[in-house]
């Protein structure tokens, strides 16, 4: 019968009666029977794939909410994945190929069950033949002893799932063997239900409860759809390649899955067909390939559009207007009005079986930026005399902020385009890990590929221990009690495009050892830091958005050594990054934005380098040098903040060069002096007055001493001062002082450039060497010790385009030759800058222009404290 001759309405109607095979042999007549065929997805096909006992929703558990792009497709990739198990065989003659189907055909069915041909399992099991089918009426069999599978056999449990209750412990002894629709409850002896050393066992839709999965090398395992809850695990041992696909872990007491040991070397029959597998879910795409660009779209959130955003101090409310993003939703935003006690979307449903909804967190539009690209290096190309271009526009910078897409980064670094490709270990896609201890745990080499999965509501997610190896694509990880990803004791990986929100501490803790390539993702609203790197932790971190963490967006410290590099960190609540307790790192072109304290905050030690970043729009100082701070701080762009550009204590030994401080509305460059005390102890926090610092560094840092104390969480010990690098191999590559340095540097349009209070121990106050441009004036210089006899106040005589005027210098008179020097101690940690109460007055400019500073050096020469910098004093 012709199609055109009834309305498609109407065979719609007609052909929705026809069973699965009669449909696949009315695609066969023609194209427009296949075409009619192929239009019945969201009627026929999605009936067929929802009615079939083996299969749940595709999405399933994660999202069921949401339909796959095709019913059809999901019920063929079904179909597919259930005949794995049957791929064991000869391929050697064709006469061996028939045998083998013909014994596939020939198989017989066994049922087990009250008024059945067995009562009990285990009676069943003793005369199946290879590849029979024994299926198990509904009612609970339970066995008192270890039960063996000898022959490859398929275990099928009749009605709705819950409906066959097994109580036993099965070793499996062939290759291959499949069990579906069955619940599994701990036998009386052992909490292990089903365990393999060599042969390949495939789970569709089954419950484990309270039960355990035990797989060892060179063994292998499919689980679909199944269901881990009651403390149920799965405990894989040097496998070569298992893969978990939908399974929904709950309520687990440990790890819900355990990977322990390198992969084996050898390989069953199954890893081929269990590779082609993985290969075909999207995340697997590299360069080139269909998979979704960014972490979005594994949230089911829109896409971006790729477009130029120009950094500039716009308020939250004009920003989606200025972009014309107002009808986007869920990308890169930070919710109005965001708050701790919040709860997600997912909290306020249930949590079990198909009522599981996605955990997304509805937010409403408030700040927006598409990521594509991080080159900020073109924004300090030198000029062909070796210096840089100057800031002579009374406009601040606008940067074009386009970080790099995972696509871009993986073709500029072959070993994270290496780790992509891996297909190795056990493989978790889209399952589902919510409420209990841990998500995933690795240790002692072993190999994990986790891709689009969901972890919620756990101690923590990841744990990644002892050289494993842990791949992480378009996973989203949020509501963890602890940090949600840990990676310790030398191990490594790629943490890709994965969307880390809302944890209790930090979203990435990277400790002894560890060195993970992190590139892409989204790491915010958090209730600590976003990344922490202490103990000698690594790590390349890069093209990542972090924000609107409550502490520092990431946070080096205890000699942690990362390399920070294209990220796009914005709207913290603390610092953008905070380096303190003698951590380093190379932190290089990041856009450092719109943080509530110092986009950069250095203290106690932190001695990173800082070069060529974007810091701008901070609520407090772009750069601050604390306590014993140092660092190389070079070719940065320091603009529009509203405290200094740069925030600097006198003990603190950093090296300034060619940096653009710009636009600020206080000092472009402020150094701050207090006396230290004589003692040890009161160097480390005992000294007069310590509570305004400290607090201070808390706002920056990690939340000071409160923060160090959870870094000895589970029991680890801070045993990492025993690995520290030497001084000199620190500073091998650095410029060899003894003082801070300001050198080359472009200050101006700064609004407080004036009025400071400065008194040098010994030598000048104030020092003005070489040709310079630059106005001081109003200052008022005090002698520090009546025996110095050297000029308060001095400059180059041939120095004419200097101004100073107004300055006022103050020195001891003879009748108090024998006094002791005057000392001006503890003053508050950072100028407080209140708002003016009315209209400024014309004594007080805003805004004083000033040209290219060559080198202005303010030093004595004999330090203010023992182990203090050389810098002078401005109080």
């Amino acid at each position: 019968m012709e199609v055109g001759s009834l309305p498609v309405e109407l065979w719609r109607v007609i052909l929705a009666y026809l069973p699965l095979p009669d449909l696949g042999r009315c695609c066969l007549v023609c194209r427009a029977w296949r075409e009619l065929i192929l239009s019945l997805d969201n009627t026929r096909w999605r009936q067929l794939c929802l009615g079939c006992l083996e299969c749940r929703h595709p999405n399933w558990p994660s999202r069921p909410h949401l339909e796959p792009p095709s019913w059809r497709e999901a019920l063929k990739q079904h179909a597919l994945a259930t005949r794995t198990w049957t791929q064991n065989g000869p391929e050697l003659q064709s006469s061996a190929c028939l045998h083998f189907f013909r014994r596939r055909k020939d198989r017989r069915v066994w049922h087990v069950g009250s008024g059945c041909e067995f009562e009990t399992l285990r009676g069943a099991l003793g005369v199946a033949g290879p590849y029979d089918r024994v299926v198990l009426h509904p009612g609970v069999y339970e066995e008192q002893a270890e039960v063996a599978l000898k022959v490859p056999v398929e275990l099928v449990g009749l009605g709705q799932l819950g409906e066959v209750s097994l109580l036993v412990c099965v070793e499996q002894q062939c290759p291959t063997a499949r069990l579906c629709n069955l619940v599994f409850m701990p036998a009386w002896f052992s909490t292990v239900v089903y365990k393999t050393s060599w042969g390949h066992v495939q789970l569709d839709n089954c419950n484990f409860e309270g039960a355990q999965l035990q797989v060892r090398g060179p063994g292998t395992c499919q689980a679909r759809f199944c269901s881990f809850s009651q403390g149920s695990s799965a405990h894989l041992l040097g496998v070569a390649l298992s893969l978990l696909d939908s399974c929904d872990f709950s309520g687990s007491d440990t790890a819900s899955v355990t990977v322990e040991g390198p992969p084996v070397s050898e390989r069953n029959w199954a890893c081929k067909h269990l590779a082609a597998l993985a290969r075909t879910f999207p995340s697997c795409g590299l360069p080139g390939s269909n998979g979704s660009p960014r972490g979005p779209q594994a949230t089911g959130e829109p896409k971006l559009p790729h477009a130029n955003v120009m950094v500039r101090d716009v308020s939250k409310e004009d920003w989606p207007r200025k972009t014309g993003m107002e009808s986007m939703c869920q990308g890169t935003v930070i919710e109005d009005g965001w708050s701790d006690g919040e709860h997600s979307e997912g909290e306020e449903e249930q949590h079990g079986g198909e009522k599981t909804s996605n955990i997304n967190r509805p937010f409403t539009l408030g700040y927006k930026l598409p990521c594509d690209h991080h080159g900020l290096s073109h924004l300090l190309k030198p000029r062909s005399d070796g210096s840089l271009p100057p800031a002579s526009s009374p406009d601040p910078p606008s940067v074009a902020h386009q970080p790099l897409s995972l696509q871009q980064e993986l073709q500029k670094d072959p070993e994270a385009q290496m780790l992509a490709a891996s297909i190795q270990g056990c493989i978790l896609r889209r399952c589902l890990f919510r409420e209990g201890k841990g998500g995933v745990h690795l240790c002692n080499y072993g190999q994990a590929r986790l891709e689009g999965n969901v972890f919620r509501g756990l101690n923590y997610a990841v744990r990644c221990i002892q050289n494993a190896t842990i791949v992480m694509l378009r996973n989203e990880v949020s509501e963890c009690r602890a940090s949600g990803v840990f990676l310790r004791l030398s191990a490594q990986g790629l943490i890709a495009e994965n969307n880390i929100h809302s944890n209790g501490e930090a979203g990435l803790d990277i400790r002894k050892g560890a060195n993970p390539i992190i590139l892409c993702n989204r790491i915010h609203s958090g209730l600590r830091s976003g990344v922490v790197v202490l103990g000698n932790g690594k790590g390349s971190i890069r093209s990542n958005q972090i924000y609107n963490n409550k502490e520092a967006g990431v946070y080096i410290l205890f000699s942690g050594n990362p390399v920070v590099s294209g990220n796009l960190i914005f709207q913290g609540q603390a610092a953008g990054i905070a380096v303190n307790e003698n951590g380093r790192g190379t932190i290089t072109e990041n856009v450092i934005r719109e943080n509530q304290w110092g986009g950069v905050d250095i203290r106690r030690g932190g001695d990173p380098i800082l070069r060529n970043n974007h810091i701008c729009h901070g609520y407090s100082d772009g750069v601050v040098v604390g306590e014993r701070g140092r660092g190389l701080i070079e070719g940065n762009y320091i603009y529009c903040n509203k405290g200094c550009g740069v925030w600097v204590m006198s003990s603190s030994l950093p090296q300034l060069l060619g940096n653009y401080i710009t636009h600020n509305s206080m000092y472009g460059l402020a150094v701050f002096c207090r006396k230290d005390p004589e003692n040890k102890e009161a160097r480390q926090g005992s000294w007069p007055g310590h509570e305004a610092v400290d607090a201070g560094e808390r706002r920056g840092g990690e939340g000071g001493r409160r923060g160090q104390e959870n870094l000895n969480e589970e029991g680890e010990l801070f045993a990492w001062e025993s690995d520290l690098d030497s001084e000199d191999e620190r500073h091998s590559a650095r410029r060899s002082i003894s003082v801070a340095l300001v050198e080359g540097n472009c200050m101006s349009y700064n609004g407080a450039v004036l009025r400071n209070r400065v008194q040098p121990t010994q030598g000048c106050g104030i020092a003005v060497l070489g040709a310079v441009k630059g106005t001081v004036h109003d200052n008022l210089l005090f002698q520090g010790h009546p025996g110095n006899k050297k000029t308060l106040l001095h400059t180059d005589p041939g120095n004419e385009s200097c101004v100073l005027r107004n300055n006022s210098i103050l020195k001891h008179s003879n009748s108090f030759s024998s006094a002791s020097p005057w000392a001006l101690e503890n003053p508050s940690p950072r100028p407080i800058a209140e708002p003016p109460s009315g209209p400024s007055s014309s004594r007080y400019p805003s805004r004083l222009a000033v040209s290219m500073t060559t080198r202005i050096s303010a030093t004595v020469e004999s330090g203010c404290h023992n182990n203090g910098s050389m810098f002078c004093s401005i109080l």
